[in-house]
């Protein structure tokens, strides 16, 4: 019986976890809390508990060394040391996360040993490569070339559940969603790199009329520059990687960071009420009329939408904190997550959409979209586990299949791995909806 290590127990372990064990595949889940661990086995005789943390990395090597394959799920800093210990005993390893230039680095030795460590198997990176690498490829096989590229994806409650001022709702890591905010971001259009340093990051959102969703808003996604050459696109004169939110959300986020609200910054906030602390954030003398100074201070309308959804979270309530040292940003995505948890009898969902114009010899242009509208089941798993986790999961499947021939650190990227693994998962009920042939009327502007 193949084995398989699991390293971690979060949102997205679960879905994962019972593929494999459906697979007659013996799965160990290794994480701080044993009982977590064991929430992710559910008693399955196949299945494995353990109680690990980072800082043993004796007890790393063993389980490296008495299994299959690894699979870290657990944050990207941790990934080299697993990889170590794959590369000491040849083991294969995965990863649902962003490629760093020290795991890239690993390439030859990978080579070497004879494995593979296949990153970026999840959603967003994941299946938004493999979708658009298919169509790619199509365009290119026919004599074509990409001219502009749209990427764009957003993990986001359905629409009866979007029910707050900010429209969202945490289906998975909280405050990874909040520190997203303070990213800066890069990309290419209409032949112009345009770099948005992060306090620009939510100004002048592009919108977008998703079918079945309504009208969304999208800002930029990091460096989108550097997919020019992950993709082999290089002829492309637009390359934008965004991220889907509802209306409304960009807005409050904005006024959110001009008051400082997700720095990061520690200070003493000793017994301050919420209204204090908005107080000093904007260098006002007391909290009194709070909300009209914080209107005043972005200039804008006290019933301003952002106005609104800052209210609603409580940030200018007459409450004390109850903190010391501590920095905006804990304060602010506390709030958040105290206030915008989806609920256990709530829908979350995913939607991705590529929009590619691709040009030909005859001078001939189509517009291809490429659409992924998927809802998570209150009683199973949410939308944003199963996109996140059953790549990774038909990825270890084929690795231990013998499926996938190459060695070195990959990201799925390549016919090999991106159309059995799509093919896989519309048998899952997960797929791209493409459309070929639309005018250029249908492009996004």
């Amino acid at each position: 019986m193949k084995k398989v290590l699991i390293l971690g127990a979060g949102l997205v372990v679960k879905p994962i976890v019972n593929h494999l064990l459906s697979k007659g595949i013996h799965v160990t889940v290794a994480t701080r809390t044993k009982s977590k661990a064991e929430a992710m086995i559910s008693g399955h005789p196949n299945g494995t508990a353990i109680a690990w943390t980072v800082e043993d990395e004796a007890a790393l090597d063993t389980m490296v060394a008495g299994h299959d394959l690894s699979v870290s799920l657990l944050p990207y800093a941790h990934h080299l040391l697993v990889a170590k210990y794959c590369l000491k005993h040849k083991k294969n390893m995965v990863t649902t996360s962003y490629v760093k230039p020290e795991m890239q680095a690993l390439d030859a030795q990978a080579k070497e040993a004879g494995i593979i460590i296949l990153n970026e198997l999840g959603l967003d990176p994941g299946i938004d490569h493999m979708s658009a690498m298919r169509i790619i490829d199509n365009v290119r096989d026919r004599n074509g070339k990409i001219e502009e590229f749209y990427s764009i994806c957003g993990a986001l409650p359905a629409p009866e559940a979007a029910d707050n001022p900010f429209k969202y709702k945490f289906s998975w890591s909280p405050k990874g969603v909040v520190m997203a905010g303070n990213n800066d971001g890069k990309y290419l259009r209409y032949g112009k790199v345009i770099e948005v340093p992060t306090q620009d990051l939510f100004k002048n959102p592009l919108k977008v009329d998703f079918t079945n969703v309504g009208m969304l808003e999208v800002y930029p996604n990091r460096d989108s520059i550097s997919y020019i050459d992950i993709y082999g696109i290089p002829e492309t004169k637009t390359m934008m990687r965004g991220t889907f939110r509802f209306p409304g959300w960009c807005e409050s986020i904005d006024a959110m960071k001009q008051l400082n609200l997700i720095s990061y910054d520690k200070f003493d906030m000793s017994g301050m009420t919420y209204a204090g602390f908005i107080a000093r954030q904007i260098g006002a003398a007391d909290a009194t009329n709070i909300k009209e100074k914080v209107a005043g201070f972005l200039k804008t309308d006290v019933n301003a939408h952002a106005i609104k959804a800052m209210e609603w979270l409580g940030l200018f309530e007459d409450k004390p904190m109850g903190r010391g040292e501590d920095s905006p940003f804990e304060v602010t995505s506390d709030l958040m997550i105290g206030r915008m948890e989806l609920g256990h009898t709530e829908r979350d969902m995913v939607v991705m959409q590529h929009t590619f114009l691709a040009a030909y010899p005859d001078g001939s242009k189509e517009v291809i979209r490429s659409r992924m509208l998927d809802f998570g089941t209150p009683a199973t798993d949410t939308s944003i586990a199963r996109t996140v986790a059953l790549p990774a999961a038909i990825g270890v499947e084929m690795i231990l299949n013998g499926e996938i021939g190459v060695k070195g650190v990959f990201r799925p990227v390549i016919p090999e791995i991106y159309n059995p693994v799509l093919d896989a998962l519309e048998k899952l009920d997960i797929r791209m909806e493409e459309e070929y042939g639309l005018p250029e009327s249908e492009n996004i502007r």
